[in-house]
């Protein structure tokens, strides 16, 4: 009877992975149909201009001027010359990717035992020249109280400039990014990477971290090179444009969605193999089991020599 139910088990597992193989790729081919039209990782024309540059020891221009959070004009390099910083361009008004990249950074600056102006400064410029002082006091504000050191305040750096000082920025760090109408067609939006830099206190970029999800350990080893002025090495890209903004749908992180349909479906399948591995071990024991069984069924005890 183990045997048989072992069987009907394994026969009902393998036609549900069967059943639901199907399912699910059609379900993966319908989402892109819906959300992205036929099937196409390559980024709309639109965004070539968009990535991230790795320009490596390139001396950031510390004589921009940026309004900060308390609407002071401040030189970019007046946060530099004593120790490191990160350096995060975004948008305060982003729908979603900006926040991301910071929630990030903030999440693992809070594993990282370093002190924010003690220690690194964090320094956040806003790619849009049309955001003011209010819209950077309360992102710092924000971010801040999800750090919750309110008393490193003096480490943190919400800016806002002109377009020919952010344009001069993004230039030296390699940050492309392209200006999108919004949908009502007056909020405007921007097409962009995300990624963070490691900057030395002599303003040179040390090392990228791309993504929005950043490693503490490797923060801290990058915060801990760029103080004695090292560059590091180049990182693999392809986080980049797993967060890209599509201007046909208006959405974000697309392709995202469909890499994790995709890994549903190798659950699915991973999960299949290893009920298969158990199935067919309870099988094998069933057997064993039943053997002993049918010594017992007749009255008669095993023999022992001797």
């Amino acid at each position: 009877m183990r045997r048989g139910w072992a069987g009907a088990v394994k026969a009902a597992a393998l036609l549900a992975l069967a059943l639901a193989a199907p399912a699910l790729m059609a379900q993966v081919s319908r989402y892109d149909e819906k959300e992205m039209g036929p099937v196409n990782d390559k980024p709309p024309a639109l965004l070539n201009g968009v990535g991230i540059a790795q320009n490596l020891n390139a001396q950031l221009p510390l004589s921009l001027t940026f309004t900060d959070d308390q609407g002071q004009q401040v030189q970019l390099g007046n946060y530099f010359g004593k120790r490191p910083a990160i350096l995060a361009l975004v948008y305060y008004q982003c729908p979603m990717l900006c926040s991301e990249e910071l929630n990030g950074l903030t999440g693992a600056l809070q594993m990282v035992n370093f002190v924010p102006g003690k220690d690194f400064d964090v320094i956040v410029v806003s790619i849009d020249p049309s955001e003011g002082t209010d819209l950077a006091a309360a992102k710092k504000r924000s971010y801040l109280k999800r750090y919750g050191h309110p008393n490193t305040a003096g480490g943190w750096h919400f800016m806002t400039g002109t377009q020919a000082n952010i344009d001069a920025l993004t230039k030296a760090v390699g940050f492309g990014y392209v200006k999108i109408p919004g949908p009502d067609g007056k909020l405007t939006q921007f097409a962009h990477a995300s990624s963070i830099q490691i900057v030395t206190p002599e303003g040179k970029l040390a090392q990228y971290y791309m993504g929005v999800e950043y490693s503490p350990k490797d923060l801290r080893l990058g915060l801990v090179e760029a103080s004695a002025n090292r560059i590091g090495s180049p990182v693999d890209n392809i986080l980049t444009y797993c967060y890209h903004y599509d201007p046909k749908t208006n959405k974000h992180s697309l392709i995202v969605a469909r890499v994790v349909q995709l890994g549903g479906l190798v659950t699915v399948f991973s999960l299949g193999g290893f009920m298969l591995v158990m199935f067919r071990r309870d099988s094998r024991a069933g057997d064993g089991t039943e053997g002993n069984g049918s010594n017992t069924t007749n009255g008669t005890a095993p023999k022992v020599n001797g």
